[in-house]
């Protein structure tokens, strides 16, 4: 390692909180903000700044460890990681969040640039140091963006699961008796938890007999049919009885034309007429 690779090294880990608070500052004031939303990011300042400054710290370590690249790019994808899970959770969008890179990049090379204009540093060597610096800082964005979009398809994917699950409310009438009253379009993902659910509750609850309630639903096409009449055919493996109620003029013409066959299973005109035969 070159002396003066090491001094520039040495000088971006001494100055890093310094450096750290210049950029913050310097973000800031580029930011529009109400006053209230001013007011949050003033709370998380001191937070923010060790977060940047520990990020500069990595390309110090780089400087002095300029040798071992594969291991800094790990420690960057570790920070990365980190910090786009951070600023996901804050709710910062990241095209907001991106715009960090190019404040980085400002002031972490006006930091090098003032040291090796002081130690008139040789073109070959300022040019060993751009070859480190730029790539890093190329392969942080690229990480962080990596792992910001990750916990954002997570969260999307937990919240399209609890919705999904919601869609399938299987609700007890009496001892016995349940409801489910189906609403929306069922796709191939519903479709599976309309099995596993239906299943799990029917036999939590105990039923012998589940009321089907399709008038909510808006389409019924062979796909919806046959996993319609999946799910009853494994209500009746565990001893649920199910009967169909709420099919709507258009969707009964709709099972009249692709010919589908609701041989051997009980369809009622409406939920109360159901439960009145139930209790008749």
């Amino acid at each position: 390692m070159s002396n003066q690779m090491r001094l520039l090294g040495e000088k971006i880990l001494r100055e890093k909180d310094m450096i750290a608070e210049k950029l913050h500052k310097d973000r800031m004031s580029d930011v529009e903000m109400t006053e209230i939303e001013r007011m949050q990011a003033d709370k998380m300042e001191a937070q923010i700044i060790h977060i940047r400054a520990e990020f500069i710290g990595l390309f110090g370590e780089a400087l002095l460890n300029h040798e071992n690249k594969d291991k800094m790019m790990e420690k960057i994808e570790k920070w990365c990681k980190e910090t786009g899970e951070y600023f996901f959770k804050l709710g910062i969008p990241l095209d907001e969040a991106l715009k960090d890179a190019g404040f980085y990049r400002k002031h972490i090379w006006k930091s090098l640039e003032e040291s090796m204009m002081e130690l008139e540093m040789p073109a070959s060597e300022v040019f060993k140091v751009i070859y480190l610096i730029d790539p890093l800082l190329d392969h942080s964005i690229h990480c962080f963006s990596m792992s910001y979009v990750k916990y954002h398809q997570v969260t999307l994917e937990n919240a399209k699961q609890a919705f999904l699950e919601l869609s399938v409310p299987v609700v007890p009438l009496s001892k016995g008796v349940g409801i489910l009253p189906l609403i929306g379009n069922i796709d191939t993902e519903r479709a599976r938890l309309l099995m596993e659910e239906t299943l799990k509750q029917s036999a939590n609850l105990k039923l012998s007999h589940l009321i089907l309630d399709i008038s909510g639903v808006m389409i019924v096409d062979t796909m919806v049919a046959d996993q319609l009449f999946k799910v009853i055919e494994a209500l009746a493996l565990i001893g649920v009885k199910t009967i169909i109620t709420g099919i709507r003029p258009e969707v009964a013409q709709t099972i009249v034309s692709l010919g589908i066959k609701l041989n051997g299973i009980q369809v009622k005109a409406n939920v109360y007429q159901a439960f009145e035969e139930l209790h008749g």
